[in-house]
Parts: structure tokens; C-alpha cells; sequence
């Protein structure tokens, strides 16, 4: 809801600076919307990427080697345990005063941006789905859970602070909103995430 609330502002004043810009025929107005960093960080900032999926773990005592060992473990001290546990992960820019800045070059824009990573990761344990398979002398105990828990999301957040496919994602989700709030003024705008180069965007 709070950021719904921030988006309406963004807008609403990306509206009214237009308004004033086609009332009063103020190129001044214009270029103030172009350079106007506090309003391009916002944008920025709630241009933020919001995936979903679920994460996977397997622990057993059993390595499935056939042996005679290995089978006879199987019946009296195996110790399986499967968990599945819906996430929300959200991707964006974490922006600051030292790697964010807007340049203006006559008619040409440059945004400068850090470059996207994963801002928060969240397991819904509520939805937790285990399943478990135990040997004859074995007992179900909540720490062998814990430690599962623990483990899964250490595991699948390194995942997903990797993967590039989501990361390409955010770049590009910010770069469409860079691309609404610059077309109606036809600046050329360029974007630039970290030490990657900069990227010019096609206005409509």
C-alpha cells in the first residue's frame, strides 16, 4: 500500500510539471523535470522487481550406493527429509549520493545508477510443505527441521543474489520506467548500472 501511495505522488507531480510546462510554455519547467534527480531516484527506487517461486531442499543419510550397507541403513537408520517452501524475493537498485547521479548534456540525458541486487528475500514458512522418510529406529525431532530451514535459505538466497536472468529483469523493468517519465520531453537518454556502459534508450 506504501508504495502504491509513493507511486501516485511520482506521478501526480511528473503530471503537474508537464501541466506547468504546456500552460505556461516554460522550457525552464522542462529542463527542471530532465535534471530533477530527487524524482528520478524515486523512480528508480519503486522500480524495483517482485518474483516468486519456491525453494527446495533434500538432506538424507542415505548416499543410494546399492551396497549391502547402505540397504540395511535404509531400513533401520534412515533419515530423509524433503522441504519445499514458497518465497518473495525483490530486486532493485539500493541508491545513494555516492553511486547515483543525473548528467544533462543539452539534449541528452545520463542516468547513473548502482548496479541491481537482491534487496530482501523471504521464506513463507506458513506454506512449508515437508515430507520424510525414516528407518525403523529413528525419530522425527524438531532441530533436524531447523537446521533444514536454515540451510535451505542460505542456499537458495546465494541462488538467487546470482541469477542473472532475474537481475537482467530489474535492469530492464527500470529502464522502461526511465523510458515513460523522459519520452514526452525527446531527450536521448542513456542509463548506466555500475561499471557496465551505458545504454541508450529508444523513446517512443
Amino acid at each position: 500500500m506504501k508504495k502504491i501511495v509513493q507511486w501516485l505522488v511520482v506521478i501526480l507531480f511528473i503530471v503537474f510539471i508537464f501541466w506547468l510546462g504546456q500552460r505556461f510554455g516554460s522550457r525552464n519547467v522542462n529542463e527542471q523535470v530532465v535534471s530533477n534527480s530527487l524524482i528520478v531516484r524515486e523512480i528508480a527506487e519503486l522500480a524495483s522487481l517482485e518474483v516468486q517461486g519456491n525453494a527446495s531442499i533434500k538432506r538424507s543419510n542415505i548416499e543410494n550406493s546399492g551396497s549391502w550397507t547402505d540397504n540395511l541403513k535404509k531400513v533401520f537408520a534412515e533419515n530423509t527429509i524433503w522441504v519445499t517452501v514458497p518465497y518473495t524475493a525483490k530486486y532493485g537498485v539500493d541508491v545513494n549520493e555516492q553511486n547515483f547521479s543525473v548528467k544533462v548534456d543539452k539534449k541528452k540525458v545520463l542516468v547513473s545508477l548502482p548496479a541491481p541486487q537482491l534487496l530482501s528475500y523471504e521464506l513463507r514458512l506458513n506454506q512449508m510443505e515437508t515430507a520424510n522418510k525414516k528407518g525403523w529406529l529413528m525419530f522425527s525431532d524438531d532441530e533436524t527441521y531447523t537446521a533444514v530451514q536454515k540451510k535451505l535459505y542460505e542456499t537458495s538466497r546465494d541462488q538467487l543474489q546470482q541469477n542473472t536472468i532475474y537481475l537482467e529483469q530489474c535492469k530492464e523493468k527500470i529502464r522502461n520506467t526511465m523510458r515513460t517519465y523522459y519520452a514526452p520531453l525527446q531527450y536521448e537518454v542513456e542509463v548506466k548500472f555500475g561499471n557496465e556502459p551505458a545504454k541508450t534508450l529508444k523513446l517512443p
